[in-house]
């Protein structure tokens, strides 16, 4: 299994790769983890690391990575990693871990190889493991479409750049096994766009793992204000411009009592860029920058909440794919708040599985609505929640290995 982002590295991105891990041993496969070494993570989550299982091998190797430089070298290494290294910055990782690759292929006599994106370099490396091993089975994983990435979208690439990964991503969906996409609509792009046949592409989404809830207070908060939480980051199109102004409107209005509402914000976030919104809104009493907690803290704040929030973004390629911690908030029984693109994957989720209410990103009045319908509920102890289990166990970690089990029988040669 090739994953760059792996713990203790923190983020949704590794919470997927772990998971299997965590769990592949049930269906018959031992995993062993090719990653890069810890030394320079930005962000680091120790809890992660109970996820993988006693004696799995762990291979760490340098990552080379100048995104990471600090002092006077941090603007060279980001123009160097960012703008010069293509596809991202931990190509020069995958190129100088060919070698340990290899060793490990042939000293465990492994069978099938495993590479999830983002980093898309994780695929280049096991493009050239297939090219040096064509017997081996590949399976091919994007958590985020790659070139048709809405993030790159928002930020065009100079035309030669464009190209090249273009063709590079060509290569890889022509050359693995088999590949997998976190959304129908993520796996419908990558078909059409590449002209694909789909009998060898599946959909495996992100997930929640049920032990994560084991031993935590489950039951309902009596918080003494309406308590609001989001978990996740804020960047490119995902801002939270459109939840302050309806926050601030109600507030304002008079329709809902501004000191009987707390909002908490957690994740890693440009703090000084948020607190000037935060008070450009008016809502220094209101919003509370927790920043990043363990993954494990995480959850126990998400069960003491109220409502939860979810963001996401409008534009060109924004409904193909959920936000992550749309899953985890599944099984929090709490209900959520789901500022979105309504027509996208993320909003078709949040009703199929009946976890709360959708308000279109862009609808401030159908956000104020949404937030004044559930503070009504909470102030008149009133806030029923009845989600649909049988559609959200589906999205259990164990269940979605079980499917990426099933892809490996069905391609192991």
């Amino acid at each position: 299994m090739i994953a760059n982002q792996f713990p203790p590295m923190g983020g949704s991105g590794v919470q997927r790769s772990v998971k299997f891990v965590k769990y592949l041993r049930n269906f018959g496969y031992e995993p062993v983890v090719l990653t890069r070494k810890e030394k320079g993570l930005v962000l680091k989550d120790e809890t992660l690391l109970r996820d993988i299982p006693e004696g799995t091998e762990v291979i760490r190797t340098a990552p080379f990575d100048f995104t990471e430089w600090k002092s006077i070298f941090k603007i060279p290494g980001k123009v160097l990693g960012l703008k010069i290294f293509i596809p991202d910055s931990a190509w020069l990782w995958s190129v100088i871990s060919r070698k340990r690759a290899v060793k490990a292929i042939t000293d465990m006599n492994i069978k099938i190889i495993y590479t999830t994106s983002a980093p898309y370099s994780d695929h280049l490396l096991g493009l050239y493991i297939k090219k040096r091993f064509p017997g081996i089975t590949w399976v091919a994983d994007f958590r985020d479409e790659w070139t048709n990435n809405p993030y790159t979208l928002d930020n065009p690439r100079w035309w030669f750049r464009t190209s090249k990964e273009k063709k590079m991503e060509a290569e890889v969906l022509r050359k693995a096994d088999a590949l997998i996409a976190n959304t129908p609509v993520m796996k419908r792009n990558f078909v059409e766009n590449n002209n694909l046949d789909t009998d060898n592409f599946f959909v495996i989404p992100n997930g929640y793992d049920s032990v994560d809830f084991n031993k935590l207070d489950l039951s309902k908060p009596k918080n003494k204000k309406f308590t609001l939480t989001y978990t996740g980051a804020l960047y490119g199109r995902r801002k939270p411009d459109t939840f302050f102004k309806a926050l601030s409107e109600l507030i304002s209005e008079k329709r809902i009592d501004g000191d009987k509402i707390s909002v908490n914000l957690i994740g890693n976030f440009y703090k000084e860029k948020l607190q000037a919104q935060i008070d450009g809104f008016s809502l220094m009493r209101q919003v509370n920058i927790i920043g990043y907690v363990p993954h494990d803290e995480c959850i126990k704040r998400q069960l003491q909440s109220d409502v939860l929030v979810l963001i996401e973004g409008t534009g060109k390629g924004a409904d193909a794919f959920y936000t992550g911690k749309i899953f985890e908030y599944m099984n929090t029984d709490r209900p959520v708040l789901a500022i979105l693109p309504e027509n996208g994957a993320a909003a078709d989720l949040v009703r199929k599985t009946g976890i709360g209410v959708v308000a279109h990103t862009d609808n401030v009045s159908a956000i104020k609505d949404v937030i004044y319908d559930y503070y009504g509920k909470w102030r008149d102890n009133n806030l029923v929640f009845a989600p649909d289990r049988t559609e959200i166990e589906k999205y259990e970690r164990y269940e979605l290995t079980k499917k990426l089990a099933s892809v490996f029988d069905r391609y192991y040669h």
